[in-house]
């Protein structure tokens, strides 16, 4: 009898590449929530950076200038605020000139 032939040998390799397999699949998946969940972190906090930033300005204008900025347009051209507008919705309200605007900011989601 060969060593090879022996009657566990098939098993053994059978049951050591599916284990194998199981292994890879298990890091794989790993590997992709771990990326999904890095994904949906950056985009918190990219809308926490524009939010602060916003209101960073706002509040910057009103000190410099002793009223709050009228539009948000004003604060692009004034205070340089940039932001990608494909990927976020900025609602600018303004209340009066010695009365904090009201600021919400929507991310869009694009499927």
């Amino acid at each position: 009898m060969n060593r090879f032939n022996r009657p566990g040998l098939r098993k053994r390799i059978t049951e050591s590449m599916n284990f194998s397999v199981f292994f890879f699949v298990a890091v794989i998946i790993a590997f992709l929530v771990g990326i999904s969940f890095i994904a949906s972190t950056s985009s918190r906090d990219q809308t926490r950076i524009l939010t602060d930033a916003v209101n960073k300005d706002i509040i910057h204008c009103y000190a410099v200038e002793g009223y709050y900025p009228p539009s948000l347009k004003y604060i692009e051209n004034h205070y340089g605020l940039t932001y990608d507008k494909e990927r976020y919705i900025v609602d600018y309200v303004p209340i009066g000139d010695n009365i904090m605007p009201s600021v919400t900011i929507v991310e869009i989601k694009k499927e």
